[in-house]
């Protein structure tokens, strides 16, 4: 007998900037992270025979049966019937389910998409996660097809926070339905998380890309490299370079729940530099050798105490540094340095993470440091009604587990 996967689900990381936000756009190095907060997406489908290349999806299931998206932290459970779905891509011509091979999301493709979409009434506070819906739409129809299933959405991550949130979700996604579809030939225990190695992350990769282009019409690809591969990503100049992460860092996430805009924010540092190109160009620079030298630091093989706290003194300093470097770009907010003054009251050192102008600040916690005075830290900063998160920084990236049926 045959085993057929009936449940895949697919877990991606967060990613946090760990050194040059902002600067990166200017040509310097800027380094990012995946964070132990994640997001899975679970599918649980019919035992199914998947055909590659079958549009019309099967025919041993009931055509009646559902299509159902449940995204439990928002409340929100959208559900569709397998012909209405068939119905609204019928204008498509030659329209091919092909897992191996990704594509963009066409203009007529995105147009059925919609119309499926404006059926549904969204709450108004979160009416940005129609964008979501639609890339999982996308990523289903064109990896699995037209086939009955119930997909839930969980994660640790905030949403809109610089903590790539929109990236894991099309990483868990992509994984899981990559899964189901039967490409990633799983070899291994039912029910534990499996890594993949390195052909088959960049095929969940290029999936989840396309599902970011959806959501963010034109995405660097960083966010969900490092959702994807894990561990550490330098990037210069559109070139990303994997490294390995050895020192082991851990950090305090603080959100600070307020909303920035990314692309003023980046345009404001565009604009002070036309106005001062020689001091920004210094600044760019300083951050451009803080990246660097904050890399190396990450990757050296350190076991004892003293040694691990030689190196997280270097960082902190590093991370000094390059927050200051930020407030001189002008991306800070009263909020990010309300957070600053409150960490440093403990002796911490934090910096702004992502575009800065609110979102989430990174505070660094030594090894050696005690969990009562970390406990303190969060509830000051929560009684400031910020949200705090304790976190990893590198480490595994996307992941999958499964539950088969004999056929």
């Amino acid at each position: 007998m045959d085993n057929k996967i009936t449940e895949a689900t697919g877990r991606a990381p967060g990613k946090l900037i760990l050194c040059g936000e902002h600067a990166v756009v200017h040509g310097s190095t800027a380094l990012a992270a995946s964070i132990g907060l994640y997001t899975q997406v679970r599918i649980q489908a019919p035992s199914l025979n998947y055909v590659t290349g079958d549009s019309n999806g099967y025919l041993d299931i009931d055509p009646s049966q559902n299509l159902a998206i449940k995204l439990t932290d928002l409340k929100v459970c959208l559900t569709w019937t397998m012909p209405r779905i068939e119905a609204a891509f019928q204008s498509l011509d030659a329209f091919v389910v092909d897992p191996l091979c990704s594509r963009p999301c066409s203009t007529d493709f995105l147009q059925c998409i919609a119309a499926l979409i404006n059926e549904e009434a969204f709450p108004e506070a979160i009416i940005g996660v129609a964008e979501g819906v639609s890339a999982i739409l996308f990523l289903y129809i064109s990896i699995i097809g037209f086939k009955p299933a119930k997909l839930t959405v969980t994660s640790d991550l905030p949403l809109g926070s610089g903590l790539g949130s929109s990236a894991a979700f099309c990483v868990a996604a992509s994984s899981a339905m990559l899964a189901l579809s039967g490409v990633l030939h799983l070899d291994a225990c039912q029910g534990t998380w499996l890594s993949l190695d390195e052909s088959k992350r960049d095929l969940v990769n290029k999936w989840a890309f396309e599902g970011e282009k959806i959501i963010h019409g034109r995405p660097s690809g960083i966010d969900n490299t490092v959702s994807t591969f894990g561990n550490l990503v330098k990037f210069k100049s559109g070139e990303l370079t994997h490294t390995q992460h050895i020192l082991p860092i851990k950090m305090l996430v603080t959100n600070t729940k307020v909303g920035r805009n990314t692309k003023a924010l980046v345009a404001g540092v565009s604009e002070r530099s036309s106005r001062h190109p020689k001091a920004m160009s210094a600044v760019f620079s300083a951050v451009d050798a803080i990246s660097e030298e904050m890399a190396e630091i990450i990757q050296v093989s350190v076991s004892d105490d003293i040694s691990i706290s030689e190196q997280e003194g270097k960082l902190e300093e590093l991370m000094e540094m390059n927050q200051g470097l930020l407030q001189c770009m002008g991306v800070s907010h009263p909020a990010i340095e309300a957070v600053l003054q409150t960490t440093s009251r403990y002796k911490l050192y934090s910096k702004l993470t992502g575009a800065g102008g609110g979102g989430c600040v990174l505070t660094l916690l030594p090894k050696l440091l005690s969990r009562k005075v970390v406990e303190k830290v969060k509830a000051d900063l929560e009684s400031q009604g910020f949200q705090c998160f304790l976190a990893t920084v590198g480490g595994e990236g996307a992941q999958v587990s499964f539950q088969c049926q004999n056929t």
